[in-house]
């Protein structure tokens, strides 16, 4: 791909999983200066998957950032679901079950 030509604007990806292995992406062109939440809301993604607006968390990159986060050229911004049990409890449940299946054999 040729670099971004003088004026031309950001090019941006906005991406949602609304579930485990289900992936909603958009491919934006932004003008200079777009923050993340521009790019929110010109995908168009929160209303399509019913998210409110106010309080999501996003992220560019796999690093969490705030709404007014300028963007670079070529970032990917995306929409993180909140958490439906707590990491550590998992963890937990998960190492019950291993336990279990252990002692079964």
């Amino acid at each position: 791909m040729a670099p971004a030509e003088v004026g031309t604007g950001l090019r941006v990806e906005v991406v949602y999983c609304p579930r485990p292995g289900v992936t909603d992406l958009v491919a934006l062109t932004l003008p200079a200066g777009a923050t993340a939440a521009d790019a929110l809301l010109a995908s168009g993604l929160a209303q399509r998957h019913g998210l409110p607006v106010a309080g999501l968390q996003l992220g560019v990159w796999c690093r969490a950032c705030e709404p007014g986060t300028p963007l670079r050229d070529r970032d990917r911004v995306e929409i993180y679901r909140p958490l439906t049990v707590d990491p550590k409890e998992a963890r937990r449940l998960r190492y019950a079950r291993h336990k279990e299946r252990l002692a079964r054999t």
